[in-house]
C-alpha cells in the first residue's frame, strides 16, 4: 500500500463528499443554514487546495492541514456520533460565517499567490542525491551538538540557546534525509536506517520529557512524509504496525502527555526523566486517571464540542476554543491590531533590541473567555487565524487584514521550496504546517514567514553545502550514496540508476 501524496482533489469526489456530510448534519437535526455552509466551506476548501498545488507545495498542505485538522474533521467526527454540527457551541451561526469566510479569503490569496511565486524554487536543486547521505550524517551531528548546548547553556528569552533553538531544524532534515536515501538506495525495500533511528527517538525522547504531544508525533510525521513523498509502498505488517502505533498514541501517550504537564516546572533534567519513568511504567492507571478527570470536568468545559470526552479527537478540531472567542468578541467587541503590529515588531532580533518583550497573545486571549486561572501566565491556547483575525478587527480583519499575510505566506515558502517532494526541506516545512496551519494565531502567520522562513531558508543551506563536508568526516567523501554511475551496455533493456532518470516538470 502507497501512502497517497495527492496534487489534487477530483471536484466530483468532493461535492459528492460535501453532499453526503451535509446531508448527515441535516439527518442529525443541525441548523439548514449552519448544514450549507458547511458544504461550501469543504468545497472551497476543495478548490483552494487544488489551486495551491495540493500536498505537493506548501501554500496546499497548509490550506489542507488548517481546513481539515481544524473543522473538517471535527465535523466528520460529529456526524459519527450522531450529533448535531452546530450543538454545544455559543454562537454556531456566526463561527461557521467566520470559517467560510476566512476559507474564502485564503482562496483569493493562494489564487493570487500563485501568479506572482516564482516558477523555480530559489532552494529547489542545491543538494545532490549523492551528497544526501553525507549530508544526513552532517545534519545528524549538528543537531546533536545543538542539542547538547541548549540543554548546558543557559536558556530563555532573549538567549543564544532560544535562538538556536529557531533555526535547528536538522534532527527532522536528518530523519527525512535518512529516509529518501535509503528508499532510493535500496530500490524501495527498506525506509529505515540506524540513522533514522537515532534522530526519531531523540526527537520521541525530547518529547516524551516534555509532555509534549507535538514532541512525540514530530518524528512520526517526518517519516510518513519522507515516505509519502517517494511513493514507498508499505507492507501488510508495516501497516499494522503503524495502526497499533495509532491505537497506542490515542490510548496511552495523550493520557501522559496530558497529565504530565502538571509535572512540568523548573526540575533538572533527572528529575523530569524520573517523573516520566514513573508515569510511563503505569500507564494503565495513568489512563484511568484522565478518562476519570475527563468526564468530571468536560461539562464545566465552555468550550467542548461533543456531547461526551473523545480522547485525541478533542484535539483534533479547532471549532469549539475558536467558538468561544468569536462569542466573546461579540459580546464585549474587538481586541485590536496590537498583537499584529507587536508581531512585526518581534522580528527585530534580540541583540538589536535587549528589552523585546515575549508574545504571549494566546495566553491573553485565553483569560478573555475564562479558561485558564488569573495567576497563569505561561499557558499558551490555540486559536485559528481566522478567528483571531476576526477578534481583532471583526470581518475587517477577516476581508482585509488577513489574506495579504496568507498571501505573504503562500509566496515566501513556495519561492523557497517549490515542489516539495524534490526538497527535503519543503518536507520539513510540511510537518511544521501540520501544527500551525490547524493552531497558528495571525501573529504566528508573520513569525512564520519571516524568522521561521529565515530558519527553513539557512538549514537548508547549511545542509546542502555544510553539511556534507561534516558527513565525510565520519562516512567518507561518498558514503553509501547515489552517484550516477554508467549504464552496463551489454544487459539490453537495463533500467537507469535512480539518479538519471528525469523527474516530471512542476
Amino acid at each position: 500500500m502507497r501512502l497517497p501524496f495527492p496534487e489534487r482533489v477530483p471536484f466530483k469526489s468532493l461535492v459528492y463528499f460535501a453532499a453526503a456530510l451535509c446531508a448527515l448534519q441535516l439527518f442529525e437535526r443541525t441548523n439548514p443554514t449552519f448544514a450549507l455552509c458547511c458544504f461550501f466551506f469543504v468545497l472551497i476548501a476543495g478548490v483552494a487546495f487544488n489551486i495551491g498545488g495540493g500536498m505537493t507545495h506548501a501554500s496546499g498542505a497548509y490550506i489542507f492541514f488548517f481546513s481539515v485538522l481544524g473543522v473538517i474533521l471535527g465535523l466528520c467526527w460529529k456526524a459519527f456520533l450522531g450529533e448535531p454540527a452546530d450543538s454545544n457551541l455559543q454562537v454556531p451561526l456566526l463561527t461557521i460565517y467566520i470559517y467560510l469566510a476566512g476559507i474564502s479569503m485564503m482562496l483569493v490569496a493562494v489564487y493570487l499567490s500563485r501568479k506572482v511565486t516564482r516558477r523555480h524554487a530559489l532552494l529547489g536543486n542545491i543538494l545532490p542525491d549523492y551528497k544526501i547521505q553525507t549530508a544526513m550524517i552532517g545534519c545528524t551531528v549538528t543537531a546533536f551538538l545543538l542539542a547538547s548546548i541548549e540543554r548546558l547553556a543557559p536558556s530563555g528569552s532573549g538567549s543564544f540557546v532560544s535562538g538556536l533553538k529557531q533555526i535547528n531544524h536538522f534532527f527532522p532534515l536528518a530523519i527525512v534525509l535518512g529516509v529518501i536515501h535509503t528508499i532510493r538506495r535500496t530500490g524501495g525495500r527498506s525506509s529505515v536506517s540506524p540513522g533514522v533511528l537515532i534522530c526519531g527517538c531523540i526527537m520521541f525522547y525530547d518529547g516524551l520529557i516534555g509532555f509534549s504531544k507535538e514532541g512525540m508525533l514530530a518524528p512520526i510525521a517526518c517519516y510518513v512524509i519522507a515516505a509519502a513523498s517517494q511513493g514507498y509502498r508499505f507492507s501488510k505488517v508495516q501497516i499494522a504496525a503503524g495502526i497499533l502505533g495509532v491505537v497506542f498514541i490515542f490510548r496511552y501517550l495523550v493520557p501522559y502527555a496530558q497529565i504530565g504537564r502538571n509535572y512540568r516546572g523548573n526540575q533538572s533534567e533527572a528529575d523530569t526523566v524520573k517523573i516520566a519513568y514513573t508515569l510511563m511504567t503505569n500507564l494503565g492507571q495513568l489512563r484511568q486517571e484522565y478518562l476519570e478527570s475527563s468526564v468530571e470536568s468536560y461539562d464545566l468545559q465552555l468550550y467542548r464540542y461533543f456531547d461526551t470526552p473523545q480522547g485525541f479527537f478533542d484535539r483534533l478540531q479547532m471549532i469549539s476554543i475558536d467558538d468561544a472567542l468569536n462569542q466573546n468578541t461579540e459580546q464585549f467587541g474587538t481586541f485590536g491590531t496590537l498583537p499584529l503590529l507587536q508581531a512585526f515588531e518581534n522580528i527585530i532580533p534580540h541583540f538589536i533590541w535587549k528589552n523585546k518583550p515575549a508574545l504571549s497573545f494566546g495566553n491573553t486571549f485565553a483569560h478573555q473567555i475564562g479558561i485558564l486561572g488569573q495567576e497563569d501566565t505561561s499557558t499558551g491556547i490555540s486559536f485559528t487565524s481566522v478567528s483571531t483575525a476576526f477578534h481583532m478587527a471583526g470581518w475587517t480583519g477577516i476581508f482585509v487584514i488577513a489574506p495579504p499575510l496568507w498571501f505573504i505566506l503562500f509566496c515566501v515558502f513556495d519561492s523557497i521550496c517549490g515542489d516539495v517532494r524534490r526538497t527535503p526541506w519543503g518536507l520539513v516545512v510540511l510537518a511544521i504546517f501540520g501544527h500551525t496551519g490547524p493552531e497558528g494565531d495571525l501573529p504566528t502567520i508573520i513569525y512564520m514567514f519571516s524568522v521561521g522562513a529565515f530558519g527553513i531558508a539557512l538549514a537548508s543551506i547549511l545542509t546542502a553545502y555544510l553539511m556534507p563536508i561534516i558527513g565525510t568526516f565520519f562516512i567518507g567523501p561518498e558514503g553509501v550514496g547515489l552517484k550516477p554511475r554508467a549504464p552496463v551496455r551489454s544487459i539490453p533493456r537495463r533500467l537507469l540508476p535512480a539518479s538519471e532518470i528525469e523527474s516530471p516538470a512542476t
